[in-house]
């Protein structure tokens, strides 16, 4: 949750939490409808999202079905205790999911801190270009997330604002 946090405040955007049983707040489905991007996130959990985010992503058929998202704006990103911990497969479940709904995938776009004088603190220092990861111990607790991979979903979170009002700017000046 502290990850989703850094990625709405560098947004700008409001955060529709999933709750423990797999469901949107009231008026949830209303705000995603309405947004130019919607930023997915979920936990790595056994390879791929959790199950309540699954649950989330099986309820979308609804404006699929109507393609009630169509040409949206997507960007995801995920945590996990391990520093790989198959994110990569998470990403790629949440850019497929935006790609079945005729979404638009929004990257990191930044290069990874991975020169030898780079930290593990340091903001993208685990490398992922498709959107933005970071890496929890298992027994830590959400205060104990890094700085660098706050600043690194923070600094995410911005760039798909960003992006979201270039695309606003063109079709007003179209």
């Amino acid at each position: 949750m502290r990850m989703a946090q850094a990625v709405a405040e560098g947004a700008g955007a409001e955060l529709i939490a999933i709750d423990a049983d797999g469901n949107l707040p009231e008026g949830g489905w209303d705000t995603l409808n309405a947004a130019d991007a919607i930023i997915m996130g979920s936990p790595t959990y056994m390879g791929s999202v959790s199950w309540q985010f699954k649950k989330f992503a099986d309820a979308s058929s609804k404006p699929w079905f109507t393609q009630a998202w169509k040409d949206k704006l997507f960007a995801g990103f995920t945590n996990s205790a391990a520093i790989n911990g198959d994110k990569s497969s998470t990403l790629t479940y949440l850019f497929t999911l935006a790609m079945q709904h005729g979404g638009i995938w929004i990257s990191q776009g930044v290069l990874p801190s991975n020169s030898k004088g780079s930290q593990r603190n340091d903001a993208n220092y685990l490398g992922s270009y498709s959107g933005a990861i970071a890496q929890s111990p298992s027994d830590a607790g959400a205060n104990e997330m890094l700085p660098g991979d706050l600043e690194n979903a923070r600094n995410f979170g911005q760039r798909v604002a960003e992006v979201a009002g270039r695309f606003r700017r063109q079709a007003i000046s179209a």
